[in-house]
């Protein structure tokens, strides 16, 4: 079968192959913010600080932990060569808008965190810690850069996934106590 024929799922081989690499990616990119955040730790003489000290980073491990699963998962039924059918077009459009969501909200509540680390904030009494903890801020701000890239492959996967759902489907019909077929929104 050439690069530009149709497989049995309805879609070229050549989709297929771009699909599993696009859901390979943001595996990848989860494993490597997730590693950067969980070797995230620095203490010098003010103490110690550690990602796990924080919320927000400790929800970041769990959304990218949670991601690369899914990410490897479905790239493996991405790659295999199936028939198009209504359930797994929902299931991935579902999922994809999901664990985009998911990994959006994790690296927005991260950055806050960054944010104050670096800047500070008076009127709530949270000091700028990067001054004494430079390594961690880097760390950290790096791990909240590769999780908007994981974003990003996501609303990616999140188009791919709708466009499969939307225009092999035919919209939901539902009928009315009277016979008459109306289309349901």
């Amino acid at each position: 079968m050439g690069a530009n024929e149709v497989d049995g799922s309805g879609g070229s081989s050549a989709m297929r192959t771009a699909e599993t690499l696009l859901r390979i990616l943001p595996m990848a990119l989860c494993v490597a913010a997730l590693v950067v955040m969980l070797k995230n730790s620095q203490s010098n003489e003010y103490g110690s600080l550690s990602y796990s000290d924080l919320g927000a980073f400790r929800y970041l491990v769990h959304a990218s932990g949670i991601c690369a699963g899914y990410s490897l998962l479905s790239a493996i039924a991405a790659a295999l060569p199936r028939p198009s059918n209504l359930s797994m077009a929902w299931a991935f459009f579902l999922l994809d808008q999901l664990l985009a969501y998911m990994i959006l909200a994790a690296g927005a509540i991260c950055t806050e965190v960054v944010y104050l680390a670096y800047k500070g904030d008076v009127s709530i009494t949270w000091s700028e810690t990067c001054s004494s903890f430079g390594g961690f801020c880097r760390k950290a701000t790096a791990s909240v850069a590769i999780t908007f890239i994981v974003t990003l492959c996501y609303a990616g996967l999140s188009l791919i996934s709708s466009y499969r759902l939307f225009s092999k489907f035919e919209a939901p019909v539902a009928c009315t106590n009277k016979g008459i077929e109306i289309t349901a929104i």
